[in-house]
C-alpha cells in the first residue's frame, strides 16, 4: 500500500500550537492550493486543505510560518469521522493531511511595513542586506544543531562540481 500526499500553497491563517494532556505539540492549520487551471472567467480555483502537524513538525510550522506564507508539506492522507452531539443521527467526515516533512519553499517573504518580523513569521528581516529568509538550523531533523564546522560559499564557480 502506498498513501503519499505533496502539496505546496499558502497558509490561510497563523497556526496554533497546542498541547495535548500528555505534553505533546501539536497544531491544525488550512492550506490554499491553486488547482492547475483556470476557470471560464480566468480565476484560478483553490482547494483549502486541513493539514495536521505533530511534536517538533507542529513546532516547526509554529515558529516559522504565518497566514500567507508559501509552505511545501510531505504528508499522508487519513480519513476519520465522528457523530455530531446535537443530532445523534448524523455523523461528519473528515479528510486531513498529517504532516510528516515541512519545507521552505524559497520564496522571499515581501514586507510593507518597516521595521523586522519576528521568527514566528519566518525570521525575515529587511534590515537583512541580502533580504532573505533566516531558516533554523538543522540537522538530522534537530532545530538548533551547531553548523561551525561549515563556511559559506561565495559564487558556484567555487564549487568542485
Amino acid at each position: 500500500m502506498f498513501n503519499k500526499v505533496i502539496l505546496m500553497g499558502r497558509l490561510t491563517a497563523d497556526p496554533e500550537l497546542r498541547q495535548t494532556q500528555s505534553g505533546v505539540s501539536t497544531c491544525q492549520f488550512t492550506v490554499a492550493v491553486d488547482r492547475g487551471y483556470t476557470g471560464q472567467n480566468g480565476e484560478r480555483q483553490s482547494d483549502f486543505i486541513n493539514i495536521v502537524a505533530w511534536r517538533q513538525t507542529a513546532e516547526f510550522v509554529c515558529r516559522y510560518f504565518g497566514k500567507g506564507r508559501l509552505i511545501l508539506i510531505e504528508g499522508e492522507l487519513r480519513t476519520r469521522t465522528y457523530d455530531d452531539k446535537r443530532h445523534p443521527d448524523v455523523k461528519h467526515y473528515v479528510t486531513e493531511v498529517y504532516a510528516d516533512k515541512v519545507n521552505f519553499t524559497g520564496e522571499k517573504k515581501s514586507d510593507s511595513t518597516s521595521g523586522s518580523q519576528t521568527a514566528q513569521n519566518g525570521s525575515y528581516s529587511p534590515s537583512n542586506t541580502q533580504g532573505s529568509i533566516t531558516a533554523p538550523a538543522v540537522s538530522n531533523g534537530l532545530i538548533g544543531a551547531d553548523l561551525s564546522d561549515f563556511e559559506e560559499v561565495a559564487s558556484d564557480s567555487d564549487l568542485p562540481f
